[in-house]
């Protein structure tokens, strides 16, 4: 069987991390060009209102046409500083927020370049927290006809891949939303920390047969 096909996404949802999880090596597109509307650059958490979206501004130009390792993020906003707020905000009251916040506040103090190398940084950090037993590779060349799982997780997509089943796990604010599946990695390490992985093998119920 081929290695599945993943894009690098900020801050992947659960449902990314559950499909990855099973896998002993995945590979990263590192050769496409930049999509929009995807969780390349956005990630869903829960805030005291709700659902709420971050996203990560990229500098002007045709992102549809640049290869994803040459999009670069964008300053003329103090998105760190917006983003950081949102999450302290959202998850200090959280079973493990002490245990990460403070190295993860680091990934909003350093001033990035490129949209890849932010979030692969951050994929790194999940991964070694949550004690992924797997090895991540990188694509060497585009080939659209082994798409694998490229884009199969989407925030447009509806219903949710037949492969996923989201596991429950308590969140912050439960009491007040009611349970919100599929949030951002980030959402289930603050909530369970090295039990995370618990919940991802919980919420992958069948081997997807698209590689």
């Amino acid at each position: 069987m081929d290695k599945i096909v993943l894009e690098l996404p900020y801050w992947p949802p659960v449902s990314w991390l559950a499909l990855l999880w099973r896998q002993p090596v995945a590979a990263l597109e590192a050769c496409e060009h930049f999509q929009k509307g995807s969780y390349r650059n956005r990630c869903h958490i829960a805030g005291p209102n709700g659902v709420q979206r971050l996203s990560l501004p990229l500098q002007k130009g045709k992102h549809q046409q640049t290869p994803i390792r040459e999009v670069r993020l964008a300053y003329e906003e103090p998105w760190q500083q917006i983003h950081w707020r949102s999450i302290r905000t959202a998850y200090g009251n959280a079973p493990f927020f002490e245990h990460y916040g403070a190295e993860m506040e680091g990934f909003y103090s350093r001033r990035y370049t490129f949209l890849f190398d932010f979030n692969l940084e951050i994929l790194q950090f999940l991964l070694r927290k949550m004690n992924w037993a797997g090895q991540l590779e990188y694509t060497a060349a585009y080939a659209p006809e082994r798409a694998g799982f490229r884009d199969a997780i989407s925030p447009k997509a509806s219903p949710p891949p037949d492969w996923f089943r989201p596991a429950f796990y308590p969140q912050v604010f439960q009491e007040r939303h009611g349970f919100l599946p599929d949030l951002s990695a980030l959402d289930l390490l603050f909530c369970c920390g090295k039990q995370s992985a618990t919940v991802l093998e919980q919420s992958f119920q069948t081997l997807p047969n698209k590689l």
